[in-house]
């Protein structure tokens, strides 16, 4: 690769950083629904044509946030994972303790980019496929602590548990295969309420629905998601 080839495409790299950096901003201002790339090419000086040799469409641009949305919270996750794991890979209570708030956290500094990965869809906008590897890594990481921990013989639900009805059969299928989740359909069944209710959690709060009703956020948190955590049937630290 020659040297002038490699400042062209440093050059290419800084100026979608820069459109991308004003289109969060206009993620605040105008919501995804708002999201303009001629607007986006009037804060920085360029003619609106000139844009789209980056990103030929809105859609374009609002496909490379959601990737950088779902990579951020997935690398917040795998941190917040590795922190525990590193020193006690059997500590899955206190591991999947802290993906939780990772989430929660991340979704607080950025509740617009939150919005875009998990409020209302965009109208008329149709995530492609290319989404989906970001869309997962937070989910992979959930998926290794409750595999690991059933491989261990850690999990042990609080108090009897329906079994997984053999209709959902399939969609428990889908759901090992996407994200490596190596357990039985139970396990399985339970694991999926578990993340779904930490991001309902998370979108209550985030989105104004504990309004004049839940105000210690951050311990009503950390008990829901031990809570969540027991259904699956991980031996949870006191928080």
């Amino acid at each position: 690769m020659s040297a002038g080839r490699t400042a062209r495409e440093r050059v290419r790299a800084e100026l979608i950083a820069e459109i991308t950096g004003i289109a969060r901003k206009q993620l605040a201002t105008a919501g995804a629904a708002g999201l303009s790339l001629r607007a986006v090419a009037r804060e920085m000086g360029m003619v609106s044509s000139a844009i789209y040799r980056y990103f030929p469409s809105r859609d374009d641009l609002l496909t490379a946030l959601i990737i950088e949305g779902y990579d951020a919270i997935g690398a917040a996750v795998e941190r917040a994972d590795d922190a525990v794991r590193g020193d006690r890979p059997d500590a899955f209570g206190e591991r999947w303790l802290a993906v939780c708030r990772a989430v929660r956290e991340w979704a607080l500094a950025h509740p617009h980019e939150y919005a875009l990965l998990y409020g209302s869809p965009v109208p008329g906008y149709r995530a492609p496929q290319d989404t989906v590897p970001a869309a997962v890594r937070d989910t992979r990481v959930y998926a290794r602590i409750v595999t690991e921990a059933h491989a261990a013989g850690a999990l042990a639900p609080a108090g009897p548990c329906p079994p997984a009805p053999p209709a959902i059969a399939a969609d428990m299928g889908r759901v090992r295969d996407g994200v490596g989740l190596d357990v039985p359909d139970d396990v399985a069944a339970r694991a999926v309420t578990a993340w779904s209710g930490l991001f309902g959690t998370v979108g209550f709060e985030l989105f104004g629905t504990f309004a004049n009703t839940i105000e210690d956020r951050a311990d009503y948190f950390d008990h829901s998601m031990a809570l969540l955590g027991h259904l699956v049937g991980l031996d949870m630290p006191r928080t």
